[in-house]
C-alpha cells in the first residue's frame, strides 16, 4: 500500500480513537445511562388502581454510574431527589461489581489514548515491530474492544439481573415498595455501544493498510518452514 494512502489510514484511526477516549470519559461521569418508570406498588394496591390510574403511582427515574435522579409518585404529587452512589447508595447496591464497571471505563479511556498515540506514531514515524508497531496497534485496539465490551455487559446484568432501578427506589425506604415498571437504556449507554463499534472499524482500517493479525504472521511462516524441511 503507498504511503501516503497508509497514513491516512492510520490518521482516521487515530481520530477515531481519540474521540472514542473523550467521549468514554465525558459519559461515564453523566447521569444519562438508563431511565425509566418505577410504579409504588402500595398505594396501588391500597387504592386497587388499574389501567390509567397507574398514572398517579408511576414515578421516574435516571441515572448513570455516580448519581442521579429519582421522583416518587404514591398518589400524592411527586417526591423528586437527586442522589449518588458513593457513598450514599453503597450498601444498597452491588458495589463490586459497580466499581468493575467504572474501572473497565476508565481502561477504555486510557487505552483509547494510547492507541491513538501509537496510530499517529506509525502514520509519521518508523515504529519497531514491538508493542510500537503493528503488534501494539491490534493489542490496544483489542483491549478497547473487549473492555468496552464488559461495560456493556456488566451494566446491562446489574440492571436486568441484579435489579439495580429497584435497590435504588427501595433504598432506605420505610413505608412503600417500589417496582420496575418500565426501563430503556439512555443516551450514554448507546454512545458506549457506539465506542465498541469505532474501536471495531479499527481493527478493520488496520487490516486495509495491509497489516496481517501478529499470530496469523508467524503460523503461517512456520507452516512455510515446515514445508521446506519435508522437501529437503
Amino acid at each position: 500500500m503507498p504511503n501516503r494512502q497508509k497514513q491516512v489510514l492510520f490518521c482516521s484511526a487515530g481520530l477515531l480513537s481519540l474521540s472514542c477516549a473523550l467521549s468514554a470519559a465525558v459519559i461515564t461521569g453523566l447521569p444519562f445511562w438508563l431511565r425509566g418508570t418505577v410504579l409504588c406498588r402500595t398505594g396501588a394496591e391500597l387504592v386497587n388502581a388499574t389501567g390509567t390510574e397507574l398514572d398517579k403511582f408511576l414515578g421516574e427515574l435516571s441515572y448513570g454510574l455516580f448519581h442521579g435522579e429519582r421522583v416518587k409518585q404514591c398518589g400524592l404529587g411527586g417526591r423528586p431527589s437527586r442522589f449518588s452512589f458513593f457513598p450514599d447508595l453503597l450498601s444498597g447496591i452491588p458495589a463490586g461489581l459497580h466499581v468493575i464497571i467504572i474501572f473497565f471505563c476508565s481502561v477504555v479511556v486510557l487505552f483509547s489514548s494510547m492507541a491513538s498515540g501509537f496510530f499517529f506514531f506509525n502514520a509519521f514515524g518508523r515504529p519497531y515491530e514491538t508493542l510500537q508497531g503493528p503488534m501494539g496497534l491490534y493489542l490496544w485496539t483489542c483491549i478497547c474492544c473487549v473492555t468496552s465490551c464488559l461495560v456493556l455487559i456488566l451494566f446491562a446484568s446489574e440492571v436486568k439481573i441484579h435489579r439495580l432501578s429497584e435497590l435504588i427506589s427501595n433504598f432506605k425506604e420505610e413505608n412503600f415498595v417500589f417496582q420496575t415498571y418500565s426501563e430503556r437504556y439512555d443516551s450514554c449507554f448507546w454512545i458506549f455501544f457506539l465506542i465498541l463499534v469505532l474501536h471495531g472499524l479499527n481493527l478493520v482500517l488496520i487490516r486495509l493498510a495491509g497489516i496481517q493479525f501478529p499470530f496469523q504472521g508467524k503460523k503461517e511462516v512456520e507452516l512455510s518452514g515446515g514445508a521446506a524441511d519435508l522437501m529437503y
